[in-house]
């Protein structure tokens, strides 16, 4: 296996690039090596959709459109309490404020958006209005300056859009919290099915391991992730981190993968996505 070298494509962001350090430098004893792309969630979507990358970091919510090629791995994604997608506006309102308004989210095929769509038919009975899809980064400086009436973000916005003088509408991680009682399932990692089960099971023992590793020594992985954390604060990239890479990260275990079954499972039942079968998320 150390001969061979696989392309991966993952984001730039903290948690990823931390999980990933160890393994992507080769420090993972026996691990296969790494050909990397960092690339923004959408990005790898659509990488996975077409069948590129023997192993992409993808939103769960894409999972229904690309598991007859890939296998989703027990661990190295982004599961979590308390660390939903929020919807953002320029005022303090209530939800139903939202019917008829223009939202900016970061993807059509995202896990937020899933899980906005789930909040926003339980929430906005009469439905919201245009839904205009752009890069995360764009959309709180979109909110702030009036070209949208309301933003869903991810990732480090959960921290930062105080600064922007946004107001939080909702949550919809504690709204999914709140109905399911599972944590939030954000994003995975999958690997190509046709790499056989033998390399499915060392790919995931190296990530597992990977994470372990960044764990057990914080500090190695510091230059990489504050490289790519794209002029971020350093102590926001920390918090960044310490949000999203949980025992999740090591292990999906069963409320993990429960986790990621009830929300494709709600999602098809809304025709939001096509319906997968059960044994579709098992691990070979």
């Amino acid at each position: 296996m150390t001969s061979t070298t696989l392309k991966i494509a993952y984001s730039p962001c903290p948690n990823d690039t931390f999980v990933f350090d160890a393994w992507t430098h080769g420090r993972v004893p026996g691990a296969p090596r790494l050909d990397v792309t960092l690339a923004d969630i959408d990005i790898t979507n659509g990488m996975a959709e077409r069948g590129e990358f023997d192993v992409l970091k993808v939103s769960y919510a894409v999972l229904p459109y690309v598991l007859d090629q890939y296998a989703l791995l027990p661990c190295g994604g982004a599961l979590g309490r308390g660390c939903g997608p929020l919807v953002l506006t320029r005022e303090p309102g209530a939800a139903r404020e939202l019917a008829g308004r223009t939202v900016a989210v970061p993807s059509e095929r995202s896990t937020a958006y899933l899980l906005f769509r789930l909040w926003a038919a339980d929430r906005v009975p009469d439905g919201v209005g245009e839904i205009v899809v752009m890069p995360f980064h764009e959309i709180m400086p979109a909110v702030r300056d009036g070209k949208v009436d309301a933003g869903l973000v991810i990732h480090e916005a959960r921290f930062t859009y105080p600064g922007y003088g946004l107001h939080c509408l909702a949550d919809m991680g504690e709204h999914w919290e709140s109905t399911t009682g599972l944590p939030i399932p954000l994003g995975a990692i999958i690997a190509k099915r046709s790499l056989g089960v033998g390399t499915l099971g060392v790919l995931a023992e190296a990530a597992r391991t990977s994470v372990r590793m960044a764990w057990d020594d914080p500090t190695a992985s510091r230059p990489y992730v504050i490289e790519h954390a794209q002029e971020m604060d350093p102590a926001v990239a920390d918090q960044h981190i310490g949000l999203y890479v949980n025992e999740f990260t090591a292990d999906l275990g069963e409320s993990g993968y429960a986790a990621v079954r009830g929300l494709l499972t709600r999602a098809a039942a809304e025709g939001l996505v096509p319906p997968i079968a059960p044994e579709a998320l098992a691990f070979p």
